[in-house]
C-alpha cells in the first residue's frame, strides 16, 4: 500500500473513533417536557430538524463571557401553550433548577433553546469539564425583560410547569406583612439564590448548602463582609471547584441586596 493510502486509511480510522468518542447524550439526549396536558419526551436529533431551527448570535453570552452561536429553537416552538401557567421549571443534569414566571417568555427578551450539535459540540465551561450542552436556555435580548444569570440554565434535562416556590415550600415564607422588606427580599432569593440553595429544607435544588440550616449567613459574616462576599464570592473565600457567582449591581441593586439580607436576617428567627 502506498504512503498516500496509508495516510488516507489512518484518517479515516481517526474520524470514526471520534465520532464513536462522542460524548453520550451528543447521540441520544432527551429533553422532558412535562408542562399542561404536554407531556412529551423529545429527542436532540429530532429537534435538529425541526423547521423552526435557526442559527442565532448571542452577543454578551452568560456562561461563556464571549459572543456566542447556536443552532436553536424558539422556546414558544416546542411549548404549545403556556397562557395559564404561572412558573416554568428548568432542571438541570447537575442538580440546577432554575424556576423562570412564564410572564418572561411571554415578553420581548426572546428565550431560544439552543441545541449542541453533536458534530460541532460547544467548548467546556471549565478546563476539563463538560460544555453548556446539549440543551441551553438563551435569551437574545435579556435587557428588554430584566433577564438575570440564573435565568440561563443549561445542561437542561426537563422543562416543568410548577406553581410559585413559596407556595409548594411554605416554609421559606416570612412571617413579615407582604409590603415588608423581608417579603420583597424572599422575591429575591428566588430569582436569585433558589436555582442552588434551600431554606429551611424548602427548595428544589440543592446544589449550595442551605441558606438557613444549620446557621444563617447572617449569623456567621458580619453585613460588609456578607455584602462583599455577595459581590464577588472568590474575594472573601475560595476553593477549587467552586461555583458560586457574584452578584454585580447590574444583577442585583443595593435596594434588592438590602431586602435579601433583610430577609435571611427574619429567617435566621424562624428556623
Amino acid at each position: 500500500m502506498s504512503a498516500p493510502a496509508i495516510f488516507r486509511s489512518v484518517l479515516i480510522s481517526l474520524v470514526l473513533l471520534c465520532t464513536q468518542l462522542l460524548p453520550a447524550y451528543a447521540q441520544d439526549a432527551k429533553l422532558q417536557l412535562r408542562v399542561g396536558s404536554q407531556q412529551q419526551t423529545l429527542a436532540l436529533t429530532d429537534l435538529l430538524k425541526h423547521p423552526a431551527l435557526r442559527t442565532i448570535r448571542i452577543p454578551a453570552d452568560v456562561s461563556y463571557k464571549r459572543t456566542m452561536e447556536y443552532r436553536a429553537l424558539p422556546l414558544l416552538a416546542i411549548l404549545r401553550d403556556i397562557s395559564k401557567v404561572d412558573t416554568l421549571q428548568f432542571k438541570a443534569t447537575d442538580g440546577f433548577v432554575a424556576n423562570i414566571p412564564a410572564s418572561l417568555f411571554l415578553g420581548e427578551s426572546e428565550a431560544w433553546l439552543a441545541i449542541e450539535v453533536p458534530q460541532v459540540p460547544w467548548p467546556a465551561l471549565k478546563a476539563g469539564g463538560p460544555s453548556a450542552g446539549p440543551f441551553y436556555l438563551v435569551w437574545l435580548t435579556p435587557e428588554k425583560n430584566h433577564i438575570t444569570q440564573e435565568q440561563w440554565p443549561y445542561q437542561i434535562a426537563s422543562i416543568s410547569d410548577v406553581t410559585p416556590l413559596h407556595s409548594r415550600y411554605p416554609q421559606i415564607k416570612p412571617h413579615t406583612p407582604p409590603d415588608s422588606a423581608a417579603y420583597h427580599g424572599m422575591q429575591v432569593y428566588a430569582t436569585q439564590c433558589a436555582s442552588c440553595h434551600q431554606v429551611n429544607g424548602g427548595g428544589d435544588a440543592a446544589v449550595g448548602p442551605d441558606l438557613n440550616r444549620p446557621a444563617n449567613p447572617t449569623e456567621y459574616f458580619n453585613e460588609t463582609y456578607l455584602r462583599k462576599y455577595l459581590r464577588d464570592p472568590a474575594a472573601v473565600r475560595s476553593w477549587p471547584g467552586m461555583t458560586m457567582p457574584g452578584f454585580a449591581d447590574s444583577v442585583m441593586s443595593e435596594s434588592q441586596m438590602d431586602d435579601l439580607l433583610a430577609y435571611l436576617r427574619q429567617m435566621a428567627l424562624q428556623k
